[in-house]
């Protein structure tokens, strides 16, 4: 599959997974394509954790309380850092941005699926933090979005996009 294949066969998938371990060696690969991200001025304040040990699953599932997500064999947590790339400005959201589009192409380039859930965990309810104290992360780093990773169990499919034509131009808006 080429890189654009990929890109146009990668949906978010919100369903259960097989009952089928993802290799140690393929989640290295989905996180190295992380870790390859571009980084504002080469800060690089992602990092990653891949969980695949059943138990400490079980125990960040109980924290998430996502039926469909607590079927992943594998989990890939995305950490940040606020780290200032020069004046005032960090890039911490566009460096973990960028790595996680690279881990759903590379997840996707593995034959396994996943979807980014951010939102959920940085909420009111703190669940990111929960997260990460169980896994022993630091209180200078942020859990911002998990990926679960897995063989999917149904079909993958992928949303309507509205037309080319209505987001995207050539020298100017609308034009």
């Amino acid at each position: 599959m080429t890189i654009l294949e990929t890109i146009e066969n990668r949906a978010s998938y919100r369903g259960t997974f097989q009952n089928t371990a993802v290799s140690r060696k393929d989640l290295i690969k989905i996180m190295e394509a992380g870790l390859a991200a571009p980084s504002g001025c080469n800060t690089q304040t992602t990092s990653l954790i891949a969980v695949d040990d059943a138990g400490l699953l079980h125990r960040l599932n109980e924290e998430i309380k996502i039926d469909t997500v607590a079927t992943a064999p594998a989990m890939i947590c995305v950490l940040t850092q606020s780290i200032v790339a020069y004046r005032d400005r960090c890039f911490n959201i566009q460096d973990y941005s960028a790595a996680i589009e690279n881990m759903l192409l590379a997840v996707v380039a593995q034959g396994y699926q996943s979807c980014w859930y951010e939102g959920y965990i940085t909420d009111v309810d703190v669940i990111g933090r929960k997260m990460a104290d169980i896994l022993g992360v630091p209180d200078d780093y942020e859990l911002v979005c998990f990926l679960p990773v897995g063989i999917a169990e149904q079909p993958v499919t992928s949303p309507d996009k509205k037309p080319f034509a209505e987001r995207a131009w050539f020298n100017g808006f609308k034009t």
